[in-house]
């Protein structure tokens, strides 16, 4: 059952992209390695970016096509899943991405395809 619309991403784009940048400092993270804190931060800057150019609701330039916003959220998931092991994160660290991770290709997983309008 899909059912992540457009808009509702639209709505969780901001405040994930703000997550992202903030949460790092607030739980600590960087005590397996540095990168556990710089990763999340630039991603979330970068989240922040593309949301702002993606040709949603809440897109300011609306430059970038949604359907590539979903590739990249889908790329970010999979690298998120992936940084603990290759980058030796522990504890912490390496649950953030885990769960993040898991938590965006949840996202894009259920997300419901627009109907064509004809």
């Amino acid at each position: 059952m899909k059912f992540v619309t457009k808009k509702i991403h639209a709505y969780l784009d901001y405040p994930v992209a703000i997550a992202l940048i903030i949460l790092p400092f607030l739980l600590g993270l960087g005590s397996s390695n540095p990168i556990a804190l710089q990763l999340s931060v630039a991603t979330g800057i970068a989240a922040f970016v593309l949301t702002l150019l993606t040709d949603h609701q809440l897109g300011v330039y609306k430059v970038i096509s949604y359907q590539f916003h979903l590739v990249v959220d889908l790329l970010v998931a999979v690298v998120f899943i992936a940084a603990p092991f290759i980058f030796s994160f522990k504890g912490i660290d390496a649950y953030y991405y885990w769960i993040n991770g898991a938590a965006v290709l949840i996202v894009v997983s259920l997300h419901k395809p627009e109907m064509a309008i004809q």
